[in-house]
């Protein structure tokens, strides 16, 4: 792997070392992801970017432990998760209180209102209902959409949408963020905005984010970025635009 002058050391966030993921044996077998090596910090945000294809979807759901790799090393947060073997007991809790998700389309549950959408991950886990919707709101006001607190989904706009989709990743504190081209839908204004409030989120929380994306408007936005073709990752250092 080409590593740029600025990769992170720090603790916690997001590290990938020699991960593989074969599908398939023998003759059959496809190696989707050869050698991958990441490292997210704590409070930073990087792109994904390759072509259809290129091991970006598989490398996800590994990440997100929805499928399993078939060697190497991944630590999210502060723990090691994956060492040749899942070292979790449970990855649906794993899932649940540990990973935040944001896809292309905002997927709100129809029949909640917006509060109601971001503090149900924490009540499933465990979380009051008063302090997991106390959160909610808290997260609402952070992204300047708490003012549809009792509106229900069809009532938003689409960038309204989406914000509420990141207060909802959010919701459980998790050390890690993985986003799936949620500025696809979006307009060039709209989707800088989701990056500008990723970027202060990922600060504010100390999270670690990783954006998978074809969309060129963002692209200059990353301070760093990684590309992943024929299964490995090549790093590269972005320009990291102001927004």
């Amino acid at each position: 792997m080409n590593t740029a002058a600025n990769t992170p050391s720090a603790a916690g966030g997001i590290r990938i070392e020699g991960l593989r993921k074969v599908y398939g044996k023998g003759d059959n077998a496809v190696e989707a992801l050869k050698d991958v090596n990441m490292v997210v910090a704590p409070g930073e945000v990087v792109g994904l970017v390759g072509p259809s294809g290129s091991g970006k979807s598989t490398l996800l759901k590994c990440l997100g432990a929805i499928i399993e790799p078939t060697s190497g090393r991944m630590t999210l947060g502060n723990d090691l998760i994956y060492d040749n073997g899942w070292r979790v007991p449970d990855l649906r809790a794993l899932r649940r209180d540990r990973i935040g998700f944001i896809f292309q389309a905002p997927y709100l549950i129809p029949f909640l209102d917006v509060t109601d959408n971001v503090a149900l991950l924490p009540m499933l886990a465990g979380v009051g209902n008063a302090t997991a919707r106390a959160t909610a709101l808290e997260l609402l006001t952070a992204l300047d959409v708490h003012h549809r607190a009792k509106a229900e989904p069809s009532q938003l706009s689409g960038g309204e949408q989406q914000r509420v989709s990141i207060a909802r990743a959010l919701a459980n504190r998790p050390p890690v963020i993985l986003a799936d081209e949620p500025t696809a839908p979006l307009d060039s204004e709209r989707a800088l905005g989701v990056m500008r409030i990723l970027n202060q989120m990922a600060v504010q929380a100390q999270t670690a984010i990783i954006v998978v994306t074809h969309d060129e408007k963002i692209i200059p936005t990353f301070k760093r970025i990684y590309h992943i073709r024929d299964g490995q990752t090549i790093e590269e250092a972005g320009e990291g635009r102001m927004l």
